[in-house]
């Protein structure tokens, strides 16, 4: 989602849209919550992650106009299953109208269990929230701030996750002011491990945007990844069939 404002000069569609991006992930080392207790040690998990990625898409959707972004999060495990976490990023398309919003950070807790050998639930909430924006000061739009609950299910490599829109999906509203609250997001992908330490993620989405028809679309990518003494370096190619009179993306980009 998260529309932009001012087109390029290129077009950002024509049937399909593709980027070559790059990312380079540190795993921050994981840490156990304290010495006092035994118990609390091994129960509850920390960890961090910091990335540097050429083009931050999301949902196959350029977040920063092409342009690198800096990313760190932090995560609370329990080992019953729930968890809490952090992520932040900064971003371009909120200042693509003209006012403040330059930084996004999603806040998410949730619970994830194993119910039988190799088949993962995950149930939570997801906030994203874009510290100081004023997209709600621009006609036709609501505040960017949005809230999903989500659920997944991972069977072996594969991974089927719906996500719905409790609040308007990142300020959208449609032509007479409707309101996408309920929007849906149904992505499945997998991990698979390819030897030598390399795994292939792929990815197929779809983003459904009510009340606005012209927003909705599907989403694609591969990946390949590999760990360097906990940092990942990893290069995807993405695409999406975006309505060009709405999303603005450039055909082809090569970056780094």
């Amino acid at each position: 989602m998260k529309r932009k404002s001012n087109p390029l000069n290129t077009s950002r569609v024509t049937g399909q849209s593709m980027l070559i991006a790059a990312l380079c992930t540190a795993s921050l080392s994981s840490l156990s919550m304290g010495p006092v207790l035994a118990q609390t040690q091994e129960a509850l998990t920390f960890t961090g992650n910091a990335a540097v990625v050429s083009d931050y898409r999301y949902r196959g959707i350029s977040q920063t106009r092409f342009k690198p972004a800096l990313q760190i999060g932090a995560d609370l495990a329990h080992s019953s299953g729930a968890y809490l976490g952090a992520w932040a990023t900064n971003i371009k398309w909120i200042k693509d109208f003209g006012v403040d919003g330059g930084l996004e950070v999603d806040l998410y807790g949730g619970y994830k269990s194993e119910l039988a050998k190799d088949f993962t639930v995950d149930v939570g909430a997801l906030r994203y929230q874009y510290a100081g924006n004023k997209l709600g000061s621009v006609k036709g739009y609501a505040d960017a701030n949005t809230t999903e609950l989500y659920v997944a299910a991972t069977y072996g490599v594969a991974t089927l996750k719906v996500s719905r829109a409790m609040t308007d999906l990142f300020g959208n509203l449609g032509s007479m002011g409707q309101s996408s609250k309920g929007s849906t997001y149904i992505d499945l992908s997998a991990a698979i491990d390819v030897g030598g330490g390399i795994t292939f993620t792929p990815h197929v989405g779809r983003q459904n945007v009510e009340n606005i028809p012209v927003a909705s679309y599907t989403d694609y990518s591969v990946t390949l990844s590999k760990e360097f003494s906990g940092v990942v370096v990893g290069f995807s190619l993405v695409g999406t069939n975006a309505s060009k009179d709405f999303y603005v993306q450039i055909q082809l980009l090569g970056v780094l």
